[in-house]
């Protein structure tokens, strides 16, 4: 079973890390999942289906609405510095940040570590594992690319959520997958979102 940290942040988006937590779940993954206070008030303006604050609930809910066990699934709180995401011995070997707010990408490509998130993500650099940030955010100022072009630089992948056209996409859901669908080749999933250019 891949295990595989996923954060979501304040910035808009919120389908995008919904969705590939649905699909991370779906291919049988372990997730450990962190989300922000900005993040829940983004999924409830985003969405119709608002997120429990606290962790156990949120487990809950999510394992109800993903069909997942609460073994596959661990929520874990901004300031639980004993998950194992908080340590290079025990955190998974990918993580993502989908989606990654510019002031999360800020926190982590300084090495802040104020919450879980940003801990987690500069546990990732450290130890030189997979760490994917998803940013949705324009126009970018140039302490965004610069922050951007630091992350690149030290190891990070930078996966804009810049969805393309040349599939023709019906709907929303059909650019939220495009999306999705990358970070997972990039993670190593198998997935069937998004056909292979070519096929």
């Amino acid at each position: 079973m891949k295990a595989v940290t996923l954060a979501m942040t304040g910035a808009s988006g919120a389908q995008y890390g919904l969705r590939l937590l649905e699909c991370l779940l779906a291919a049988k993954c372990e997730v450990h999942f962190i989300i922000s206070k900005a993040a829940l008030l983004v999924v409830a303006t985003e969405t119709d289906q608002p997120l429990p604050a606290r962790s156990s609930a949120l487990r809950r809910h999510l394992c109800e609405r993903f069909s997942c066990t609460p073994e596959q699934l661990k929520v874990h709180g901004l300031e639980d510095w004993m998950a194992p995401v908080a340590s290079g011995s025990g955190a998974p070997s990918s993580m993502v940040v989908c989606p990654a707010s510019t002031g999360t990408l800020s926190a982590i490509a300084c090495g802040a570590s104020n919450n879980l998130i940003e801990r987690a993500a500069d546990v990732a650099l450290k130890e030189r594992r997979q760490l994917i940030l998803v940013p949705r955010e324009m126009p970018l100022s140039a302490i965004h690319l610069q922050h951007m072009l630091s992350l690149t630089q030290m190891g990070a992948t930078i996966m804009p959520a810049s969805p393309g056209f040349y599939r023709q996409p019906q709907s929303v859901a059909d650019l939220i997958d495009f999306v999705v669908a990358r970070i997972l080749d990039h993670l190593g999933i198998e997935q069937t979102l998004l056909p292979r250019w070519g096929e």
